[in-house]
């Protein structure tokens, strides 16, 4: 499928402080999805790519963020705090969604959040803080309940993806189901898959479930 668009971006943050990105646009996308990583991990997670490129065969653009500043990056490498702070990575996917707005040729494609383990969380978080913009959103074996008190104020559509060997996981994503009062929830757990989805086939059914999920909800206005 050709690309409208293939390239790394820069976001900044403030003066002085940008995070960067993977932007890749499918010619004719029906909508634009925000990848927010792991703790530990960036915009190269083979994990994150892999469903990806999922997307861009169903027509959906994708931009892979890394959430943390290149300064910041360096000092959590030596001391690994940046990475847990969850609503610091959530204002870096709100900053991602208003950076779209603004490019004219990305601006009217309709736009969803996709989030891995505490990424999830700040997928979630932008999503209640931009409740207008994020029309969807998936987490894979995510962490959920990180994102505590924006949790009821989501409206976008959420799809929680889980292991079935990953009954921590399991348990937390249910108690979060629970406390998304505001807009419709669903849970999914793959068979055999335990935390990383690495098993045979199971990122495949990710790939396949928010595929699905986002082709069902990011539509233009």
């Amino acid at each position: 499928m050709p690309a409208l668009v293939q390239e790394s971006v820069t976001i900044t943050i403030h003066v002085g402080h940008d995070i960067g990105g993977d932007l890749h646009v499918p010619d004719g996308a029906t909508g634009l999805v925000v990848f927010a990583h792991g703790s530990g991990s960036s915009r190269f997670s083979s994990r994150n790519r892999a469903v990806a490129a999922s997307l861009h065969a169903r027509g959906l653009g994708t931009l892979l963020l890394d959430l943390l500043t290149e300064q910041e990056a360096q000092v959590d490498a030596e001391s690994p705090s940046y990475r847990f702070d969850v609503p610091r990575l959530g204002s870096r996917i709100v900053v991602a969604t208003d950076w779209i707005q603004r490019q004219a040729r990305l601006h009217t494609l309709p736009i969803g959040c996709y989030g891995a383990s505490s990424g999830a969380a700040a997928a979630l978080i932008a999503a209640a803080e931009r409740w207008t913009v994020v029309g969807a959103v998936v987490s894979r074996g995510g962490r959920p309940e990180l994102a505590d008190a924006a949790l009821p104020r989501v409206q976008a559509p959420t799809l929680l993806v889980v292991g079935g060997n990953d009954p921590i996981a399991l348990r937390q994503n249910e108690r979060a189901m629970y406390r998304m009062t505001q807009t419709h929830v669903e849970l999914e757990v793959v068979p055999g898959a335990t935390h990383l989805f690495e098993e045979s086939g199971a990122l495949d059914r990710v790939g396949q479930l928010a595929g699905d999920w986002f082709a069902r909800y990011l539509r233009r206005s």
